[in-house]
């Protein structure tokens, strides 16, 4: 895995046992592309491959404001690093709407020159004045659709339940779940 946002006791939880490798939490320096989400998940992709010289997972977490068509989208790293969570809030402070979403993007490649996968996860919700811990980035600035709290305010199980970055992760479980439940796969559990 390449992810400098999910430990990977999370990513393994998550996952279970349905993905087929052995995920290895690596920090490798890559550029930071420009464009479209799933172009930079891809362009990241690509490269940790090559440099992995092997299979990857690399994460991709975007934060999405409506009124700013999309933006910051996946510069919010950048965003955040400079206004910091009441900075995010203030962007907004001439328009009426609040909307955002919070996408994260799990890109697959099982090697050099192989294809990539995507698996996207979305959470609706609201940028909001900030509340809450201050421990993981945006975080005390968004509520997501339904709940009276941040992500930030949330408990960690409430909040891992309904995130962006769970939805992207059962998005790769269940494709890599439906690999592993073939016909021949399934008449091997039966004979067991």
């Amino acid at each position: 895995i390449v992810s400098a946002h999910t430990p990977r006791n999370t990513v393994v939880q998550i996952l279970g046992d349905k993905f087929p490798y052995k995920l290895i939490s690596k920090k490798i320096d890559l550029p930071e592309y420009q464009g479209e989400p799933d172009d930079i998940s891809i362009q990241k992709c690509q490269e940790a491959a090559k440099q992995v010289d092997g299979p990857v997972l690399v994460e991709d977490t975007c934060l999405c404001f409506r009124a700013l068509g999309g933006l910051p989208g996946p510069y919010i790293k950048w965003f955040l690093d400079k206004l910091k969570p009441e900075g995010l809030y203030k962007l907004l402070a001439g328009f009426e709407d609040k909307s955002a979403w919070a996408l994260c993007t799990f890109a697959f490649c099982a090697g050099k020159d192989k294809p990539v996968q995507l698996f996207r996860g979305r959470t609706e919700g609201c940028i909001v004045e900030p509340r809450g811990p201050r421990d993981f980035g945006w975080d005390p600035c968004f509520q997501p659709d339904g709940y009276e709290k941040t992500y930030a305010e949330l408990p960690k199980e409430v909040k891992n339940s309904i995130s962006h970055r769970y939805r992207a992760l059962a998005a790769l479980s269940e494709h890599f779940s439906q690999l592993n439940d073939t016909p021949e796969t399934k008449r091997a559990k039966h004979q067991d």
